[in-house]
């Protein structure tokens, strides 16, 4: 992703609310496969993690976009936003 692209999603992010929030049971299988399901739905998404929370806030958005083959867009204090890029029928983005 060429940082064009990621400042594209970065302003198309900034007017989003989260969808999900990750609480203290961090992230568990259920959590992923909910990612996966509002990547497929929306390609672009923006998760809030609490303060319960215990695991390291550094290392969570590169375990979610590993584990759901997608793209950490930006990290913002207790904000996450992923980019997974739809199929050719499904696409609602189209990157600069």
């Amino acid at each position: 992703m060429t940082s064009k692209q990621r400042a594209y999603l970065k302003s198309l992010a900034m007017t989003m609310d989260p969808i999900l929030q990750i609480g203290k049971s961090s992230v568990t299988p259920e959590l992923t496969a909910a990612v996966a399901e509002a990547l497929e739905a929306r390609e672009l998404i923006k998760l809030h993690v609490l303060q319960n929370c215990g695991d390291d806030l550094r290392g969570m958005p590169e375990i979610l976009a590993e584990r759901t083959r997608s793209q950490v867009v930006q990290v913002i204090g207790r904000k996450i936003v992923l980019y997974k890029e739809g199929k050719d029928d499904k696409k609602k983005i189209v990157l600069p």
